[in-house]
C-alpha cells in the first residue's frame, strides 16, 4: 500500500480488480436508457431481492460472496447512520474473521486505525485495510429483517481476484495483532506522507510567454522521477485559477509523450489554489504543488511546461529522479486530460474519461466541474470495462460515492486516497474531486474504458474536465489527445442575479386582496435549464381550486397609458389563469402548464390607464390543463414591466 514503486510495475502475482455494489439492477444495457440510467442505487431500491442467510440464529444480508483467492481492498458505504454489524466470513469458516458495527469499522472507530478507516463528508465510511482470503469470502450486514433489504444503505466493495493456485494468507485477528505495529506505522505514513529524500534534482525557472513553452531534460536512464514540485507566479490573484488551467505540463518518457495535462488538474487542485493533502499529491496554501508518483524510464525523459493562456506566467518546477532497474514489468506513467463545456444534462448520458488500448494499471483521476444550478450534479455512476467486457465489472452508485463521500456534501475533506479540495454551498460553481488508487488499482491486459454518467437533478448545462492517471507498458495508446484550445478557454463563472430592465418584482408587490386561505410566498433560486427569474425569485401562489385569486399593486403615481407586460413561470402542476388590470379583464387566458418548469417569457397583457395613479393586476385560477399533475392549480409570477405604448 505504501510502496510507490510497486504500482509502477505490472503486478506480480497478477490480479483482476472487481467491484460489488448496490447499483440499480435495472441497469442492464445502454439500449434501454430508462434502465441504464436508473437511480435506485441503494439496497432498498436496487430492484433485486436481497440475499438473506441465517447464521448462528442471526439473519444477515449478503453484500459480497466470492471465491478466492483474493482480497477485499476497499469498502465504501453511505446512507443513514448504520445500526447493524458487518461480518467477514473467510474460507468457509462458521465464525466471522471480522465482526463489528459497520459505523465503527469503516469510520475508524474500531480496531482499524485512521486513515485506513476514515469518515469523509456526508458521513461516508471508507475502509482500506486489506482483508485477504485463500478460498472464499462472504461479507454480510445485519440491519433490518428479511425479506426487506437493510434500510438506507449504499455500498461499493472493491476486491482483488488472483489466479487459481495463488498462495494467499487468510486474514485472522491473531495475524492482525501480530502485525499491529506495521499496520499502525502504515496509517501514520498515510496520514503524513514523507517527501522523497535525496535523488538528483533538475530545475526549470522561467517566465513563459503566451503560446510558448519551456523544457528541461532529465538525467539519462534507467531512472525514475520520484517527485515533481511546481509553482506558478507573476499572475494577479484573480487570474490564478485560469493560469492553473491554461498552463500545461508535458512529459515524454523514452521518446513518447505520455503526460499532457493542465497543472492544476494534474496536481489535483483543479482551477484554483485549493489545498490538498493526499498520499500521492499535495497542494500548499501558497500554491506549491507536488506529486510523488514514481515515473520510470529506460533511457530518457523530458519535462516541458506550455503556456496556453493570454498572459505571461512565471514557472518554477523541480523534478527529482532516483535509481530504477528497468525490466519487462516496468511501465511508463501517463496522465491525460479531457474537457467538455456546456454538456446538456438531458437526456442522461455516459461521459468518457478515457479509453486505453494496451497493457497497464489504472491509478485514478481528478474531476473538476462547473455546476450552474442549485441542485445536485453527481448522481452519475462510474462504469469501468476491463479488457473488452460486455458489461462493466465496476458499476458504481453515484459520483460522490466513487470519490469517497456521500449525499453530495459540499464540505471539503482530505484523505490519503480521496479528496474534495473545493466545493461550495449548494454545490454551485466549481467543484474538484480526486481519487488515487493503491491496492484497488485496476490492471488491464488489453484495454480499459472508463465512463461516468452525467446525471444531474436539474435540466441544465455543466462543464466537466477530467485528468486521468495510469501506468502502461510501452506502446499503449489512448483516445485522449492534447486539447490546447480547451486548456486556453476561459473558466466559466457564476453569473450574478438576472434583472429584467425596469421590472417590478412580483414577490415584492403589496397584496391588495386574495382569496381566503390562499398561500403565497417567495420562491428563489430554481435551476432552470435556460435563464433565471428576475432577481432569482418569483411569487409562488399555491392555489387550491378554480376561483382562487391574488391581486397585486404593481405601481403608484403613474400617469398616462401603460403597456403592461408580465413575466411568469410555467410548470407541471400549474393552472390556467385569467388576468385583469385595474379591473379590466385580459381577453386571453394564460395556460401555466409545461412538462418541466420553464420561464414564460414576456406575456403582453395590453395597454391600460392608471386608476388614481395606480396599476394593479389580479390573477385568478379558472381551470387546469388536462396534463397538469398534482395540485394542478398553482401559479408563479416573476415580474411586471410598465412601458409607453
Amino acid at each position: 500500500m505504501i510502496d510507490r514503486d510497486a504500482v509502477a510495475r505490472w503486478p506480480q502475482p497478477a490480479y483482476t480488480c472487481r467491484q460489488a455494489s448496490s447499483y440499480d439492477r435495472k441497469s442492464t444495457s445502454p439500449d434501454d436508457p430508462a434502465g441504464w440510467f436508473a437511480n435506485g442505487d441503494n439496497m432498498e431500491s436496487m430492484n433485486a431481492p436481497p440475499v438473506w442467510v441465517t447464521r448462528q440464529g442471526r439473519s444477515e444480508c449478503v453484500l459480497l460472496d466470492v471465491e478466492g483467492p483474493g482480497a477485499v481492498v476497499r469498502f465504501w458505504s453511505g446512507g443513514a447512520p448504520p445500526k447493524g454489524k458487518v461480518r467477514f466470513y473467510l474460507d468457509g469458516a462458521e465464525d466471522p474473521a471480522i465482526e463489528a458495527p459497520l459505523f465503527d469499522l469503516l469510520g475508524g472507530r474500531s480496531f482499524v486505525p485512521r486513515p485506513l478507516a476514515i469518515e469523509n463528508s456526508g458521513a461516508a465510511l471508507n475502509l482500506y485495510l486489506p482483508v485477504p482470503y485463500a478460498t472464499h469470502c462472504t461479507v454480510t450486514y445485519d440491519e433490518g429483517r428479511p425479506p426487506k433489504a437493510p434500510p438506507g444503505r449504499w455500498y461499493n466493495i472493491e476486491y482483488r481476484a488472483y489466479p487459481a493456485g495463488t498462495a494467499v494468507q487468510t486474514f485472522t485477528m491473531a495475524e492482525f495483532e501480530r502485525l499491529k505495529n506495521a499496520v499502525e506505522r502504515t496509517a501514520r505514513v498515510l496520514a503524513d506522507p514523507p517527501a522523497h529524500a535525496g535523488g538528483r534534482a533538475v530545475s526549470l525557472e522561467q517566465t513563459i510567454d503566451p503560446g510558448k513553452e519551456a523544457s528541461v531534460s532529465l538525467p539519462a536512464g534507467p531512472a525514475a522521477v520520484r517527485r515533481i514540485e511546481a509553482r506558478l507566479g507573476g499572475v494577479p490573484e484573480e487570474q490564478v485559477g485560469q493560469a492553473l488551467r491554461s498552463t500545461v505540463l508535458r512529459i515524454a518518457f523514452d521518446g513518447a509523450e505520455t503526460v499532457w495535462c493542465p497543472v492544476g488538474d494534474f496536481f489535483g487542485c483543479g482551477p484554483g489554489v485549493n489545498p490538498l493533502s493526499s498520499w500521492y499529491r499535495a497542494v500548499a496554501a501558497d500554491g506549491t504543488m507536488s506529486c510523488r508518483w514514481v515515473m520510470p524510464y529506460a533511457k530518457s525523459a523530458r519535462v516541458a511546461v506550455a503556456n496556453r493562456g493570454a498572459a505571461n506566467v512565471e514557472v518554477r518546477l523541480k523534478a527529482e529522479t532516483g535509481d530504477w532497474a528497468w525490466d519487462d514489468r516496468s511501465m511508463h506513467f501517463h496522465s491525460t486530460w479531457r474537457q467538455q463545456r456546456l454538456i446538456p444534462t438531458r437526456p442522461f448520458s455516459d461521459w468518457n474519461y478515457v479509453t486505453v488500448t494496451g497493457q497497464g494499471v489504472y491509478l485514478g483521476d481528478t474531476l473538476a466541474l462547473f455546476n450552474p444550478a442549485k441542485h445536485w450534479w453527481g448522481e452519475g455512476d462510474e462504469k469501468i470495462r476491463v479488457d473488452g467486457e460486455a458489461f462493466p465489472s465496476h458499476f458504481g452508485t453515484g459520483s460522490e460515492d466513487y470519490y469517497g463521500y456521500a449525499w453530495g456534501h459540499p464540505a471539503p475533506f482530505q484523505g490519503p486516497f480521496c479528496n474534495q479540495p473545493v466545493a461550495h454551498p449548494g454545490n454551485l460553481g466549481h467543484t474538484t474531486n480526486t481519487r488515487a488508487r493503491s491496492l484497488d488499482a485496476i490492471p488491464f491486459s488489453k484495454s480499459l474504458q472508463f465512463d461516468i454518467e452525467v446525471w444531474h437533478w436539474a435540466d441544465c448545462k455543466v462543464d466537466y474536465a477530467v485528468a486521468t492517471y495510469w501506468y502502461a507498458a510501452p506502446g499503449a495508446t489512448s483516445n485522449r489527445k492534447p486539447e490546447p484550445e480547451e486548456a486556453a478557454a476561459a473558466l466559466r463563472q457564476m453569473a450574478g442575479p438576472v434583472r429584467i430592465q425596469g421590472a417590478v418584482e412580483c414577490e415584492t408587490m403589496k397584496v391588495i386582496a386574495q382569496s381566503e386561505g390562499l398561500k403565497a410566498s417567495t420562491q428563489a433560486g430554481y435551476p432552470f435549464a435556460e435563464g433565471a427569474w428576475s432577481r432569482d425569485a418569483q411569487l409562488f401562489v399555491q392555489a387550491a381550486k378554480p376561483g382562487d385569486f391574488i391581486e397585486l399593486l404593481v405601481a403608484e403615481n403613474q400617469a398616462g397609458p401603460k403597456k403592461v407586460t408580465l413575466h411568469a413561470t410555467k410548470s407541471y402542476d400549474y393552472g390556467i389563469l385569467r388576468f385583469a388590470v385595474n379591473g379590466t379583464p385580459v381577453a386571453k387566458p394564460f395556460d401555466g402548464y409545461a412538462p418541466q418548469p420553464v420561464l414564460s417569457g414576456p406575456v403582453e397583457l395590453g395597454v391600460f390607464e392608471p386608476k388614481d395613479g395606480r396599476i394593479a393586476i389580479r390573477a385568478e385560477v379558472i381551470d387546469a390543463s388536462p396534463a397538469s399533475k398534482g395540485p394542478r392549480f398553482y401559479f408563479g409570477l416573476d415580474a411586471v414591466t410598465l412601458t409607453a405604448p
